[in-house]
């Protein structure tokens, strides 16, 4: 047993297995809710929802329990949010891939995440984008997600005079509504799992309103879904066919997922104080980063979205989790839920609602960071937000910011506050506007 435990790298003399396993349970909560979202976001594509579910399990728990034996660390994986309704909403509803292609783009950054760490050069790249644009591309990912759990519920609908509109109060838009409320509450509250709390009170108010079905011959317990419909259906076609706004969607998963990674790491470890204190740097940061890129290739061979470290782990590094036994609990718990997917796959899509919403309010807390005393700032970054949600795509949000801010330094004078990368990246979008235009 100790032998299994200093493989985590727990020491029984700074760490206790209570806390631990605690954290654990904490983490897991606060994040569980991907259960239920996740299947029923990358479902809009035509996936199979059951095998959506046990891959989003599978894919979690093995990324998760590479992060707790190999970077024995206590942050926990999955499918990303935002990152899954760029999958879904832009890649496949929006620009018309199928989702075969998008899963190859998403196996494609996994494997080059794996390269990149290899030879450690991450950190590298996100040193050459500017600080501002990263943290307006997670306001914007926020709002994005907020608009699509808001659409969802019912809360807006479309309308012809101004785009979107406030709802009729449906029993659908009431539930979502209640549960937005509810989740602030219990947030507010600091209830661990305010989220996961809230989606599964949201799906029982909705049996007697008629907004949560439930199927005949229902069973609470049953075997796993086969992975069979989504896993290992890449199609890498548009690699071939040199499609530069494939190329472009790939890249942008790129940053994505670099962004929320190395965020989520830095930004939690730092604030336990799991960093040292003198140079900031992270002990074993690069076996975590690692263990992300390898759960990113494994989440895309199972069947589902980009897998990335959840920001929620910071929930389980509070309650005191430090090693990778924190971890390996989530994981467990991850692969117990494997069991219950008749309970998560009734929830309807107004439960939801609340835990998308409460996420983009997570998310949008990093505006505070952005320097608005520079114009040559503050413009690109707000060109990065409007962009998302108004036209329902985060590929466009991240390319038309960094164009601006390109074009912006260079006629203002500015130009030297450029790396040679952002010139590139630059030419690069700009060359598929031209392809389009032409």
């Amino acid at each position: 047993m100790n032998n299994v435990l200093a493989w985590l790298g727990f020491d029984s003399a700074k760490h206790k297995v209570r806390t631990e396993l605690m954290a654990g349970l904490t983490t897991f909560l606060t994040m569980s809710y991907i259960l239920a979202v996740n299947p029923l976001i990358l479902g809009e594509t035509g996936m199979d929802k059951g095998a959506l579910f046990s891959a989003t399990v599978v894919a979690a728990a093995i990324a998760t329990l590479v992060m707790a034996f190999y970077a024995r660390m206590p942050f926990a994986l999955a499918s990303g949010m935002g990152l899954n309704a760029f999958f879904a909403y832009t890649l496949v509803l929006t620009l018309g891939y199928t989702w075969q292609e998008a899963l190859a783009a998403v196996l494609f950054e996994g494997i080059v995440f794996i390269l990149l760490t290899i030879f450690k050069v991450r950190e590298a790249i996100v040193n050459a984008i500017p600080l501002n644009l990263r943290y307006s591309i997670s306001v914007g990912i926020g709002l994005f997600i907020a608009y699509i759990g808001l659409k969802n519920g019912g809360i807006i609908v479309g309308s012809e005079a101004t785009v979107t509109a406030l709802g009729a109060w449906t029993p659908t838009s009431t539930i979502a509504a209640m549960g937005v409320l509810l989740g602030g509450v219990l947030m507010a509250l600091n209830v661990r799992g305010a989220l996961f709390y809230t989606i599964i009170l949201m799906t029982i108010l909705g049996i007697p309103f008629g907004v949560t079905q439930i199927p005949e011959g229902f069973s609470l317990v049953s075997l796993p879904a086969s992975l069979s419909s989504v896993a290992l259906h890449m199609d890498f076609s548009r690699f071939l066919s040199l499609d530069i706004n494939y190329y472009i969607v790939v890249f942008t998963l790129l940053l994505m997922d670099l962004f929320d990674t190395l965020g989520t790491l830095i930004g939690a470890s730092t604030s336990a104080g799991m960093a040292d204190p003198k140079t900031g740097r992270i002990h074993g940061l690069n076996r975590a980063l690692m263990a992300d890129a390898i759960g990113t290739t494994v989440g895309a061979l199972c069947g589902t979205s980009t897998v990335t470290t959840y920001v929620e782990s910071t929930t389980g590094i509070a309650a005191g989790g430090r090693t990778g036994l924190t971890s390996f609990t989530v994981a467990m718990l991850f692969l117990l839920a494997l069991f219950f997917s008749p309970l998560f796959l009734i929830i309807p899509s107004a439960a939801t609602t609340s835990a998308l919403v409460l996420v983009g309010v997570l998310m949008i807390k990093t505006i505070t960071k952005i320097d608005f005393t520079d114009f040559t700032e503050t413009v690109p970054c707000f060109i990065t937000i409007l962009t998302m949600p108004f036209t329902a795509s985060i590929s466009e949000g991240i390319v038309l910011g960094m164009l601006s801010y390109v074009i912006i330094k260079v006629c203002t004078g500015h130009h030297r506050q450029l790396s040679p990368v952002m010139y590139v990246l630059a030419a690069f979008f700009l060359l598929k506007y031209l392809v389009v235009l032409f």
